[in-house]
């Protein structure tokens, strides 16, 4: 019987033939003669796109919009007096007025009186409640001004994403806990290269693609380790990414999307109108697909070294052809997942276009809406292909790696056989030299005999004869 081996992972309990450990690790040599290229070409994106030290137009531009010196304490209500502020008798609305004891920043420990719209007061706003302020210094160093910002989330948002961490690492154990780090990871690159280097005048492409190769290579083989099904996943996602900048490209400038369908694309053509907004559009795109593009081929290429372990005879065009019955299942759920995804981001905007009565083309078409089902309909596409092209990668390398040569196996000693009294006996027996044939009347003994009968194969017992 083969020897069997627990997998190193210390999530994992699945047994692993050293063969197939062999096989993979061959495996992941030979698409790192694709990866590595491409891993030394992210690095040097990374030098050459890094954004300037120096502040960039529409940072210059948005300090000098912003009032000098204002922040963002949190305060506490202590007492709140509410009035009819409803303008329509047929509407009543409720606003308020509230004394809070700001309990942070420069006036901490001061008391400060704050108007809250209806919108607030209709929420229940109660004694003890937790409000974010703007607090403006006064020009003429006067007393400074404070204004309603927000509600305060901190708590919520802190115990939400603490019961994540645990739910996660308690069902994932390490792999999910290392898939948490890596989306650290991501962010870190995402808010301290990707958006800088926009903001300096970077070209929205470049900067996409360089960034989500960085994330990608580094969450993937993070989360999942350094094997030849992670490997396999990170050639189709790389294909997916390049391949949904190239349709992008085209898609944008084909459907002349300017970019500017929202008000925060009109708040940053006026800190900064040199901006390329067609570009941005086509980030998005890609930084869109990053996650989608992840669950997909991880799950395809796990799913195609499965199938090769199973059977490790099956041809490459078989193990497609499996593969691929699992990722067309995979497809069409995936589908609805994009589609329902932006549907529900964007709900009130439909909510709007409802109201406003115009034509289901004309709202499907225009800037708003149609900005985005382009940006659907172009990583949808780089997703789907994504599968198959995964899948023959993960086929052939496996295939090709189960044919480079046997793989060394531990040297298997044979098990002991047990055996049943009887059988020993006779083996014993078997064992010692026959003694001179003896003739000896009677019906013809035995090889094997009874312990409990007679030496001579009689069926009496001893000393009842």
């Amino acid at each position: 019987m083969p020897a069997h081996t627990h997998s190193p992972g210390p999530d994992t309990d699945v047994p692993v033939d050293p063969a197939a450990v062999a096989r993979r690790r061959r495996a992941v040599r030979l698409m790192l003669y694709l990866l590595v290229p491409v891993a030394l070409a992210t690095v040097l994106g990374l030098v050459a796109l890094w954004p300037a030290e120096e502040q960039s137009a529409a940072q210059q531009a948005a300090e000098q919009y912003f009032p000098p010196g204002q922040t963002y304490p949190q305060a506490t209500v202590v007492s709140l007096e509410t009035y009819d502020c409803s303008q329509d008798a047929g509407r009543p609305r409720e606003c308020g007025t509230a004394v809070m004891n700001v309990s942070e920043g420069a006036s901490a420990g001061d008391f400060v009186q704050i108007d809250l719209p209806a919108e607030v007061v209709s929420a229940g706003v109660e004694i003890g409640d937790e409000f974010v302020l703007t607090r403006d210094q006064a020009l003429d160093g006067g007393q400074p001004s404070y204004a309603f910002q927000d509600f305060a989330r901190g708590t919520p948002i802190v115990v939400l994403a603490l019961a994540f961490a645990l739910i996660v690492g308690a069902v994932a154990r390490l792999r999910g806990l290392r898939a948490l780090v890596g989306l650290g990871f991501a962010f870190a690159v995402l808010l301290q290269f990707m958006l800088p280097a926009l903001l300096d005048g970077g070209s929205p492409i470049w900067v996409s693609l360089t960034g989500s190769s960085a994330i990608m290579f580094v969450v993937l083989y993070l989360a999942h380790g350094f094997s030849a099904r992670t490997t396999t996943a990170l050639v189709g996602t790389l294909f997916g990414l390049a391949l949904s900048a190239a349709l992008g490209a085209v898609a944008v400038a084909w459907a002349r999307l300017l970019g500017f369908s929202n008000e925060e694309s009109i708040q940053l053509l006026q800190f900064d109108p040199t901006l390329d907004f067609s570009g941005l559009v086509l980030a998005a795109t890609v930084v869109a697909g990053l996650g989608i593009l992840n669950d997909v081929t991880i799950t395809q290429a796990s799913s195609v070294w499965q199938l090769h372990e199973a059977a490790p005879g099956l041809g490459w065009r078989e193990l497609y052809r499996r593969g691929m019955a699992i990722g067309r299942d995979h497809i069409a759920s995936t589908v609805y997942t994009i589609v329902f995804a932006y549907a529900g981001a964007a709900l009130p905007l439909l909510l709007l276009f409802e109201l406003y009565q115009r034509p289901f083309w004309v709202v499907l078409t225009g800037a708003e809406v149609g900005e985005e089902v382009i940006r659907t309909l172009v990583g949808g596409i780089a997703l789907v292909l994504a599968v198959p092209v995964t899948t023959l990668v993960g086929a052939l390398v496996a295939t090709a790696a189960s044919a480079a040569g046997p793989a060394p196996q531990r040297p298997v000693e044979p098990a002991p056989v047990r055996r049943r009294p009887a059988e020993a006996s006779a083996t014993a027996t078997a064992a010692r030299p026959d003694p001179a044939p003896v003739s000896r009347p009677g019906p013809a003994t035995s090889a094997w005999r009874h312990p409990k009968l007679d030496p001579d194969g009689s069926a009496g017992p001893r000393g009842l004869r």
